[in-house]
């Protein structure tokens, strides 16, 4: 069993009847892309995150978003220093290798956008300095749906800097019941890799090989979005480059060391989805556009 297998299977005992899922989060970070889970409360969105940390060895910063949050309580201040006469800068949660950045559509527009440069270029700017973020480093934030009250549409430019969107949806029958007696409660998950084996587990993704045909197809996806009048924000080249390393981390974290057209349709509503529609989805499970698009064109492979 490789690697990914394993962490597949282990955080399942966490996260009951949710592997697909959990492949997708997987391939997420494997392809240096951050992740959003979309979904009602009490779904587990937090609870994968935090088994994605415990078994990938990697420090975890969760922080709770609220209305009254501040850019401050995520990237850090100056606190004075008495002893030596001068502002020293303390860093936020956002120094760490996951940050899990809960019901992140609780927090302000001004809060949100902190996080911009910090997802982008994996460093913060504080009052002329540049602090580099040590690598690994990733998103997961967790989002309630946007007709629930106190919450505020992320902007265009936040849910681009999303790799991915997902939702974990309802467990069956059985796994639910297990839920309610608790057999899943008290399982502790031990690392199976540390941050350097992640790093050299996400250069090998990158290796997996992509036909011309494969990036033809992507850039056919692109393209129809741009040419559909119906779309209100069509897939920018960032998004083009999202779906071609995730479809390559996604073909490794299933054993393949190439990718097939099923990986890019399977990828895609994942990919395209919350770039596509206005604001943040109102509802859930409404991939239209994506799924208009993937019947619109066809691989040629």
């Amino acid at each position: 069993m490789s690697k990914c297998q394993q962490i597949i299977k282990n955080v399942s005992q966490v996260i009951l009847d949710k592997e697909q899922q959990i492949t997708l989060a997987l391939s997420c970070i494997l392809a240096r892309g951050h992740l959003l889970i979309e979904d009602l409360p009490g779904m587990g969105k937090t609870t994968l995150a935090r088994a994605l940390s415990q078994i990938l060895g990697l420090q975890c910063q969760r922080i709770q978003f609220t209305a009254d949050m501040l850019p401050g309580d995520l990237l850090g201040a100056n606190i004075y220093n008495e002893n030596e006469h001068r502002f020293e800068f303390h860093q936020g949660p956002v120094f760490t290798n996951m940050l899990l950045a809960d019901e992140i559509n609780r927090g302000s527009p001004r809060t949100q956008s902190a996080l911009l440069e910090v997802m982008a270029e994996h460093q913060v700017s504080f009052e002329r300095q540049t602090y580099k973020i040590q690598e690994p480093f990733f998103v997961i934030a967790t989002q309630n749906p946007l007709d629930q009250a106190g919450t505020f549409p992320l902007p265009e430019s936040q849910l681009d800097r999303f790799t991915m969107r997902i939702e974990l949806g309802f467990p069956a029958r059985q796994q639910e019941m297990q839920i309610l007696k608790r057999e899943n409660k008290n399982i502790e998950l031990e690392p199976l890799t540390t941050g350097e084996e992640l790093i050299n587990m996400q250069n090998e993704a990158e290796q997996v090989f992509a036909s011309d045909a494969i990036i033809n197809y992507i850039l056919d996806l692109c393209e129809a979005t741009r040419r559909d009048p119906d779309i209100p924000n069509p897939l920018s080249p960032r998004a083009a480059l999202a779906l071609l390393s995730v479809s390559r981390a996604y073909a490794y974290a299933n054993g393949r060391n190439f990718v097939a057209p099923d990986d890019v349709q399977t990828l895609f509503p994942h990919i395209a989805e919350h770039r596509l529609r206005k604001g943040n989805l109102a509802t859930l499970n409404a991939n239209t556009f994506s799924t208009k698009i993937l019947h619109k064109v066809t691989p040629n492979v």
